[in-house]
């Protein structure tokens, strides 16, 4: 993952484009469902939320790779950087299938949920990198206030705050006394991350630049 110094939980890019507003729409909607499927049972949402979350940096992944290999041009490590990205996005699930088990309805709303939008953002991504970017950047900013809402509900004593599981201990480096609370907070600073980086590469593509440097790399 890249460093980044600070990071403002708050951040949003506000839609100015017609491919922004149907990104941001899009994310909207899906936030929707999700909040009618599941309520305040946040972690069942995030493990179904999570196996969709690591589609984006994959397809951008497989894509810019093959952009690249075309052109014969240097990536520039945003290869390598959504490849973490995704593997974030998978460490993300495991830590919470550790904690809540789906459901078999779960599971089932998983492969078809990940299928759709598996081909869905492909497509985007062939049709309109930008606007395939953007919406990965508002996924991250619905996520960022999810587990924001997550960690409020904890403080509030509505949700129990268990022991972080071994996985995320070693994958955050957290403390071994760390709880769920610490975990999520990890998690969320993940997603900001992830957030900048996509509506930087989007902004880049809008401005005409195919190839931007890392946010944040020396």
């Amino acid at each position: 993952m890249l460093n980044v110094n600070k990071t403002d939980l708050v951040r949003h890019h506000e839609p100015q484009t017609l491919s922004d507003r149907f990104a941001a729409g899009s994310v909207r909607a899906v936030a929707s469902i999700a909040a009618s499927l599941f309520g305040k049972r946040y972690g069942n949402r995030a493990v179904v939320l999570e196996t969709v979350a690591a589609v984006p940096a994959m397809v951008a992944a497989t894509l810019l790779h093959l952009h690249c290999l075309r052109r014969m041009i240097d990536d520039r490590g945003w290869v390598r950087a959504f490849m973490d990205e995704a593997e974030n996005q998978r460490a993300h699930l495991m830590a919470f299938v550790a904690i809540t088990r789906p459901s078999g309805f779960e599971r089932f709303l998983i492969v078809i949920a990940q299928g759709v939008f598996y081909n869905a953002y492909f497509l985007l991504h062939l049709i309109s990198p930008r606007t395939a970017h953007r919406l990965a950047g508002y996924l991250s900013e619905e996520a960022v206030r999810g587990y924001t809402q997550y960690l409020d509900r904890i403080d509030a004593g509505e949700q129990p705050n268990s022991l972080a599981p071994a996985s995320a201990l070693i994958y955050w480096n957290l403390d071994p006394a760390a709880q769920l609370s610490d975990m999520i907070v990890a998690m969320r600073e993940d997603e900001a991350i992830h957030r900048d980086i996509h509506h930087a590469f989007a902004d880049a593509l809008a401005s005409g630049n195919t190839m931007p440097d890392l946010p944040g790399a020396p």
